[in-house]
């Protein structure tokens, strides 16, 4: 089998329309474990405006350029600057959003909004953002920052905390600590 490539060119298509500098382009590439499963082996997520390369291959590691990254050491949520993407025009469910947002921000330093998944995860393996939550994305959006956030020592799941982001396209990131409570946390806003 050949690897499969997962591009998106423009990964904040909304901020780079409204002349808002905050747009990467995302590429993966989804290799075959030898049971036939698929695996996200290779991951870039290049912001142009900054040249800034977010890089990461399966087993050897995230880098920013030719530093290593490595996911925020903050260990309690009240320290936290926590990443999301917010429902808009044919995205997402509100009043899902509504309940998880309201859980979380009474437990968070801040939530920030940036508009580009692919960038907010390249966040959080570089240690900028804490944490990570947002559902009803592409592949394309995520497949690249997933592995960046898993090279760096985090972890990505989905809301129930199983590795079946990309089916549920659902999507929980952080550092071992902050990921495990920020999980419950939109765990019990579901219920």
């Amino acid at each position: 089998d050949k690897p499969r490539w997962i591009i998106d060119p423009l990964d904040g298509t909304t901020n780079f329309l409204h002349g808002v500098p905050h747009f990467a382009i995302s590429i993966a590439v989804e290799d075959k474990k030898p049971n036939g499963e698929p695996e996200i082996t290779h991951g870039l997520v290049h912001q142009p405006l900054t040249d800034d390369s977010y890089w990461a291959e399966k087993g050897r590691g995230a880098w920013l350029q030719d530093a290593r990254l490595r996911v925020s050491a903050r260990r309690e949520l009240t320290d936290t600057l926590i990443g999301t993407g917010i429902p808009h025009l044919g995205r997402g469910d509100s009043g899902q959003w509504t309940r998880i947002y309201g859980a979380v921000a009474q437990e968070v330093s801040g939530i920030r909004r940036f508009g580009s998944a692919s960038l907010d995860l390249a966040w959080v393996a570089a240690g900028r953002m804490d944490g990570f939550w947002e559902d009803d994305l592409d592949i394309w959006d995520t497949a690249a920052g997933i592995l960046l956030v898993k090279e760096a020592g985090g972890f990505v799941t989905d809301y129930r905390g199983s590795d079946r982001s990309f089916q549920r396209r659902e999507y929980i990131a952080g550092s071992s600590s902050i990921h495990s409570k920020l999980q419950k946390i939109v765990a019990g806003a579901l219920r």
